[in-house]
């Protein structure tokens, strides 16, 4: 992929459904007895307010959009490693909610979505309301499976967080780190596959190194994996060796045998290799779809699976399934995949009320991560539909021995595509 500046990687976040705008709605199913069709957003992140957004914005208001999301003010669960490292501050990971209703007409509602009845085509909120929908988006992100780690529970995050979902976990990780005493050691605990952001934990790695090589350069950061390996991994050891070569240890399950107990009272993490004593630590547990997707019955397992031409559950075709919460293969559980996969349902769900042109399904993605200071690497890959899953077209991935400008390029690329991105879902 070339380098890309913001304006172009907005025109590329708004191209799968530039063509779409340009077919005019034709009215039919509700609205043709007087009444607009409605469709209803169960959550509020990069697939859930892009979808809201872009089916409120290229209908022309011809569909009522009800966005539902408990929380104010979201912040992005991507680019929130770069806050621990001290390359942002914490507010400029924080997005409102005011252009959707202001600009767009979305109706958004700041509640908890507790049930959806199916037979009745109705979200029932936690205050008891309920919404009555012709489609329904679920992008719930996910929900952690506690039990996963022995010893770890929603008690023990409060000592052990994971910052694994939007919202303020992010900080008690930053403030732990601070007040890391001199030459303390750091434990990350990694989850096991399928989980969202595939990098994510060692872009982690490598923020907390960086802070801690400026303010703590005697400690250690110690990576006990439930993986005998991860993505971009050698792009990561070399960074690490590089950057960080006495500080970062990365120790495989085949090493250390495997987490056998977290106790978050002592900060201690059991393998059959030694207990490590942690000053601070970040234990991410494995994960599977958010809840309410479990409650629609769009689930099976810890997933919902999905059509890929559309995005559709397989269970409840008025039901579309987004981001983290649905089986995309090949796509990983990114923001950058849940913001492709909602244009396409947005398409869809616009041809589906609307008689508007439905255009063939095509996404995108691209994980970039920061190792150190304008030490940018990335993979990715485009799609398409197929009959049953979602194939790679062509896949593109940052080498060893880059050139340094050629990584400085590439945190640049990532800043402008933050900047891109949150304006898609948000403005």
């Amino acid at each position: 992929m070339r380098n890309l500046n913001r304006r172009q990687f907005t025109t590329i976040l708004g191209s799968t459904v530039a063509a779409g705008a340009l077919a005019m709605p034709n009215i039919t199913g509700a609205a043709s007895h007087g009444a607009k069709p409605k469709v209803v957003v169960i959550g509020g992140g990069a697939g859930g307010a892009t979808a809201a957004r872009y089916i409120a914005k290229d209908s022309n208001g011809a569909i009522e959009v009800t966005l539902i999301e408990p929380t104010k003010r979201y912040y992005t669960c991507f680019f929130s490693n770069l806050y621990l490292g001290g390359f942002r501050d914490y507010e400029s990971i924080g997005h409102s909610y005011d252009n959707l209703a202001n600009n767009h007409g979305i109706n958004v509602v700041h509640d908890w979505a507790a049930s959806v009845d199916n037979a009745n085509k109705k979200v029932i909120l936690a205050s008891g309301a309920a919404i009555s929908y012709d489609k329904l988006v679920i992008s719930p992100g996910i929900d952690m499976k506690y039990d996963s780690v022995p010893g770890y529970s929603v008690e023990a995050q409060t000592k052990m967080p994971h910052g694994w979902k939007s919202g303020t976990q992010v900080q008690v990780i930053k403030h732990n780190i601070v007040n890391m005493r001199e030459g303390g050691t750091f434990v990350m605990v990694p989850p096991p596959n399928p989980f969202r952001c595939p990098p994510g934990p060692y872009e982690r790695t490598s923020m907390i190194a960086h802070y801690l090589t400026q303010h703590n350069p005697t400690a250690k950061v110690i990576v006990l994996d439930t993986k005998p390996k991860f993505s971009k991994q050698g792009l990561f050891m070399d960074g690490w060796q590089r950057h960080y070569p006495d500080m970062v240890e990365w120790i495989s399950p085949e090493v250390h045998g495997g987490i056998k107990n977290v106790n978050p009272d002592t900060m201690e993490i059991e393998t059959d290799l030694d207990t490590f004593k942690a000053d601070a630590a970040c234990v991410i547990p494995a994960q599977k779809a958010g809840a309410i997707a479990m409650q629609a019955g769009v689930a099976d397992g810890d997933w919902a699976p999905v059509m890929p031409a559309t995005m559709a559950s397989k269970a409840d075709p008025n039901i579309y399934v987004l981001g983290d919460a649905s089986v995309a293969k090949s796509m990983p559980k990114s923001g950058f995949s849940a913001n492709s996969q909602a244009k396409v349902a947005a398409n869809a769900i616009r041809g589906e009320l609307t008689g508007s042109r439905v255009f063939d399904a095509r996404f995108a993605n691209t994980c970039w991560s920061l190792i150190s200071a304008n030490d940018g690497i990335k993979v990715g890959a485009s799609y398409k539909a197929g009959s049953e899953k979602i194939d790679v077209v062509d896949k593109f991935i940052s080498k060893n021995g880059e050139d340094a400008a050629t990584r400085k390029a590439t945190y640049e690329e990532s800043e402008g595509w933050y900047a891109g991105m949150t304006a898609d879902m948000f403005s």
